[in-house]
C-alpha cells in the first residue's frame, strides 16, 4: 500500500471516530449537568425551610411582676421588691417555620421591702427594675375543627436585671444576670393579630457586691412575670 493511501484511509478512519467521540461528549456533559441538577436538588432540600407569610412578630404586655428574695436573714427575715406592675415589649424573628428568635425588655417599678415574720413588709426605699434578654421560642400551633386557632409555645433564654435603688439618703444601682425560661399561648384574634398569655421565670442573683460594695452573698431568686399582651405579626 502506497504512502498516499495509508494517509486517506487514516483520514478516513479519523473521520469515522468523531461521531462516536461527540457521542461520548454529550454523553460526559450530560452526566455532568444531570450531577448538578442532583446537587442543586438536593440543596434546595437541606436549606432551612422559611416561614410562610409573615418574618416578624412584635408583642407589646402588661402585668405583674412577682419578686423573689434578695436576702433571707435570721429568724425568717427577708430584703425583697414588693409585687408591683410590669410592662414591656418583645420582638422576634423567624428562624424557622415554628422557632423564632427573641429580644425582650421589661420595666417594673417596685417598693424594696424588708419582711419580718407575723409582722409582714416594711418598706425601706423605691427600686426600678429594667429586664433585657434574648432567647428562643418554640411554637405548636394548633387549629381546631370549628377554626379556633391556638399558639402555644415555650421560650428560653438569658439576659440580665439592672436594679436602680433609691431611698431617702442613698442612690445605687446594681446589674446581676439572669436566666429565664416561659410558656404561654397565643389566641388568634385575626389573620395578623393575637391575644398573647404568658408566664415568665427569670432567674438570677441579686449583686450586693455592685450595689454595696460588700461581699454579701444573695439568694438566687425566681422572679415571676405575668403578663397578657398582644402580637402583630408583620
Amino acid at each position: 500500500m502506497s504512502s498516499l493511501e495509508m494517509l486517506l484511509e487514516h483520514r478516513a478512519a479519523h473521520r469515522s471516530l468523531q461521531p462516536l467521540r461527540l457521542m461520548r461528549v454529550s454523553s460526559f456533559a450530560a452526566g455532568v449537568i444531570a450531577l448538578f441538577g442532583a446537587t442543586s436538588v438536593a440543596s434546595a432540600q437541606a436549606s432551612p425551610p422559611t416561614a410562610s407569610g409573615t418574618a416578624f412578630e412584635l408583642t407589646p404586655y402588661a402585668g405583674y411582676m412577682i419578686f423573689g428574695d434578695f436576702l433571707k436573714g435570721p429568724l425568717g427575715t427577708n430584703i425583697s421588691n414588693a409585687p408591683s406592675p410590669i410592662y414591656g415589649v418583645q420582638l422576634g424573628m423567624k428562624l424557622y417555620p415554628n422557632i423564632s428568635l427573641i429580644g425582650n425588655i421589661g420595666y417594673s417599678n417596685a417598693n424594696v421591702t424588708v419582711g419580718v415574720p407575723f409582722l409582714g413588709g416594711y418598706s425601706i426605699a423605691q427600686s426600678s427594675t429594667l429586664l433585657y434578654d434574648g432567647g428562643l421560642q418554640l411554637e405548636l400551633p394548633m387549629t381546631t375543627a370549628s377554626g379556633f386557632r391556638l399558639k402555644p409555645f415555650a421560650q428560653v433564654g438569658a439576659g440580665a436585671m439592672r436594679y436602680n435603688i433609691n431611698a431617702s439618703i442613698l442612690n445605687t444601682n446594681a446589674t446581676n444576670f439572669a436566666g429565664n425560661i416561659g410558656a404561654g399561648a397565643d389566641v388568634g384574634l385575626g389573620q395578623s393579630i393575637g391575644l398573647r398569655l404568658m408566664a415568665k421565670d427569670y432567674i438570677g442573683k441579686f449583686n450586693f457586691r455592685d450595689a454595696t460594695q460588700l461581699d454579701i452573698q444573695g439568694q438566687t431568686a425566681n422572679n415571676w412575670a405575668l403578663s397578657a399582651g398582644l402580637r402583630f405579626d408583620f
